[in-house]
């Protein structure tokens, strides 16, 4: 798995790139949009680290995007079908959470991506990374604690949620088992 982290990351390193460029942005821009350091996007578009969840969602919203997006972007050829063993996953480093991109590459509005996150860890996300999307969480097992501004929602097996304006947020597994679930992304 190591192996295909290291693969990941520096594809994922690669689009970063590629983005900034057709943006005709420095490193200095992005990081100043981005607010991650130039010395960090430099050794992440060099495929140096496997950024972070946290990372690589300020450096995705500073391109107008989503995490999924930039990682579909960076991994996914096109076509109407994605098979289970050609969808994109990642694991963050911090957490250890596994994102895997369901969607294949469209011009559709939504992306559904299932994330496993391992009981007790925790990850926030700010709210420009919602700005241009509407979002719904099912969990489809285990408990999430989902943090919207200042509203937790305790979700249980089965239950949906359909996150309202754009505040920062934190997903939160609090176990005993990991939490498993599906988030459905509308872009505006």
């Amino acid at each position: 798995m190591d192996d295909i982290a290291n693969d990941l990351s520096s594809t994922i390193g690669r689009r970063i790139h590629t983005e900034r460029v057709a943006r005709s942005w420095s490193l200095a821009e992005l990081a100043e949009r981005s607010d991650v350091s130039k010395a960090m996007l430099s050794t992440i578009e060099r495929g140096m680290t496997s950024p972070t969840a946290a990372l690589l969602v300020r450096i995705a919203a500073a391109f107008g995007m989503t995490l999924s997006t930039l990682i579909a972007r960076a991994e996914l050829q096109g076509g109407g079908l994605l098979r289970e063993g050609d969808q994109p996953l990642w694991r963050d480093p911090a957490t250890g959470y596994v994102r895997r991109h369901l969607s294949p590459v469209s011009d559709m509005p939504l992306e559904l991506i299932r994330v496993q996150l391992p009981a007790g860890a925790k990850v926030s996300f700010p709210a420009a990374s919602y700005a241009f999307i509407r979002q719904q969480i099912w969990l489809i097992s285990g408990r999430l604690e989902f943090t919207e501004g200042d509203i937790v929602h305790k979700l249980e097996t089965g239950d949906c949620l359909a996150l309202g304006a754009p505040s920062d947020c934190v997903f939160h597994a609090p176990g005993p088992d990991a939490a498993d679930y599906l988030v459905a992304l509308a872009r505006r």
